[in-house]
């Protein structure tokens, strides 16, 4: 079931505290951040609780960052949201809700990477990432598959961006999805990919990542999905740092898939960005600028 923000207080969260794990229930608790899944409130110095308000798809995402967040930890270069605690369905609150470690920083769509040094720290974050997955690992759903499966979710966003003056070249955009939906497809073992690495989930320091946030979309697949994210989440003449610190390097074939779904994704953004579309509690007129900025650089003549 969908719960509205005015459900959840920070009266409802110390008293699910105080059902389920006491020991937390004292702690100082104040409202972090409103996503487009879950609010997150911070708990203490050093943890915090995500709790789902908006998407019904919530729950099950918090249920697999849940089992599969602690194992994947291990090795990444920059700090995530490592799952601590369970909070299972209640009279009080009918869905799960976590408790995971708190990621210091701010979002990249209010405090921009600005230096060459976000190239590497990105990529070593993902080529660590990376690895292959087990069986039983989360799938995609649509996400990471052929791109030739979103022809018509493309076309629509295209249309739309066009109707709305949010794309200033139409036809590039076109030439660099229609490209990458004609590159050869991945044939390597399934890896397991963050599924949805834009601005919002990304937290930067000193002009540098820092921490990466929201695993629901976790899944093994394709890494041309993940690798779309150097061109919504880095500055200017950065992405070509990015890729040659990659490991291991990309070949031509997996960039041009990278640069379809980052095509995607920009618009998908700038929608999102444009009055937050559809009226979704996610939605910020923040995550628009990185959205152009990446629209920009996939159709310059040098894709970068």
């Amino acid at each position: 079931m969908a719960v509205t923000g005015t459900d959840i207080t920070e009266a409802l969260i110390r008293e699910l505290l105080r059902e389920q794990h006491p020991d937390l229930a004292g702690r100082r608790l104040e409202l972090g951040a409103l996503g487009w899944d879950n609010q997150v409130w911070r708990l203490g110095d050093d943890l915090a609780v995500r709790v789902p308000w908006a998407t019904e798809s919530a729950d099950a995402l918090l249920r697999k960052e849940h089992a599969w967040l602690p194992r994947l930890s291990r090795g990444l270069p920059l700090e995530i949201p490592v799952p601590q605690r369970l909070g299972e369905p209640s009279a009080r609150f009918p869905r799960p809700w976590l408790v995971t470690t708190w990621v210091p920083g701010e979002p990249a769509d209010r405090a921009p990477a600005t230096c060459a040094a976000a190239a590497d720290a990105l990529a070593a974050f993902l080529s660590a990432l990376h690895r292959p997955a087990p069986d039983g690992a989360p799938t995609g759903r649509d996400r990471g598959g052929r791109l030739t499966e979103t022809a018509g979710h493309f076309a629509a966003q295209l249309d739309s961006a066009v109707e709305r003056g949010l794309v200033r070249d139409p036809d590039a955009a076109r030439a660099v999805w229609e490209d990458a939906a004609e590159a050869p497809g991945w044939t390597g073992p399934l890896l397991w990919q963050h599924g949805d690495l834009h601005p919002a989930h990304i937290l930067t320091r000193d002009g540098t990542f820092c921490g990466v946030i929201d695993f629901g979309d976790l899944f093994a697949g394709d890494p041309a999905y993940d690798l779309a994210a150097a061109w919504l989440l880095l500055p200017d003449g950065a992405t070509d740092l990015f890729h040659a610190a990659y490991r291991p390097h990309p070949d031509a074939a997996t960039l041009r898939r990278a640069r379809g779904w980052a095509v995607l994704s920009a618009l998908d953004l700038a929608h999102i960005g444009d009055a937050g579309v559809h009226g979704r509690p996610g939605g910020k007129p923040s995550w628009g600028p990185p959205a152009h900025a990446a629209l920009r650089r996939l159709t310059a003549s040098d894709g970068s």
